[in-house]
């Protein structure tokens, strides 16, 4: 999947880039603006499946989504960059996705974000594979929701605070006049990432990633004592049955 979306953005550009992707962006039909977001919905819809079909139980099922869109965006750059040598660094802006509305930032920043969902499938796996009541609870949740909800908003300020100028929120999240909304959406041209507000965001995931594995280790390590402790029981009955018959 990350190859297919690599070859569509490699066509893409020898399109409207045939000298190098830049902002700002050049126009496009709206046909074109359409098919490709309506091309990102599908591919969303194509890692869920994947989820779906690979993980059993919900917590599975969560981790195989995000570790599918990890592995799906990290070989997407490294796709483009034996394809078309792009990017040249990890600091190279680029458009990351556009639901709801247009994401830039930097390469390196999805690629931090994609280890951080990696690292989380891993840990999520690992304790399935040793108990099987594995949940991340309601903390743990609201701290990868406020996560990502910065992680999203720094992702998109920049753009948003552009578009605001000309339209509502309103207009731009139903999109109510797309000729005039891609227009401006084209004459925008990134300059300053919020790396603070980035990292912010990927902080709260990484402290809700830390409570989620210390819990779960915690509880592994309770489960063991239970079963030592069983071991050792059993085996202090056996010996006095042996020393009551002798």
């Amino acid at each position: 999947m990350g190859f297919l979306e690599s070859a569509v953005v490699v066509y893409l550009r020898e399109i409207y880039y045939p000298n190098g992707f830049c902002f700002p962006m050049k126009i496009i039909s709206n046909t074109v603006a359409i098919t490709e977001f309506l091309r990102e919905i599908a591919t969303i819809i194509m890692l869920l499946c994947i989820a779906i079909i690979a993980g059993r139980t919900k917590i599975e099922k969560f981790a195989f989504f995000i570790f599918s869109f990890a592995i799906w965006d990290i070989f997407y750059y490294l796709f483009l960059k034996l394809l078309i040598a792009w990017p040249v660094s990890f600091l190279d802006w680029d458009i990351l996705f556009l639901i709801p509305f247009t994401w830039v930032g930097p390469v390196i920043a999805p690629i931090i974000n994609s280890i951080t969902m990696i690292i989380l499938t891993l840990i999520i796996i690992y304790f399935v594979e040793k108990r099987k009541n594995v949940k991340i609870n309601f903390a743990q949740w609201i701290l990868l929701i406020i996560g990502s909800f910065i992680v999203i908003f720094a992702y998109t300020e920049e753009y948003m605070r552009f578009m605001m100028q000309y339209f509502s929120f309103t207009d731009l999240l139903t999109y109510s006049d797309s000729k005039k909304i891609l227009e401006k959406a084209f004459q925008f041209v990134p300059q300053h990432f919020k790396w603070f507000v980035f990292s912010t965001g990927v902080a709260f995931h990484l402290v809700a990633i830390c409570l989620f594995y210390l819990q779960k280790k915690k509880c592994k390590d309770l489960i063991l004592q239970k079963q030592q402790f069983k071991t050792k029981t059993i085996l202090l009955k056996k010996n006095n049955i042996k020393h009551n018959i002798y």
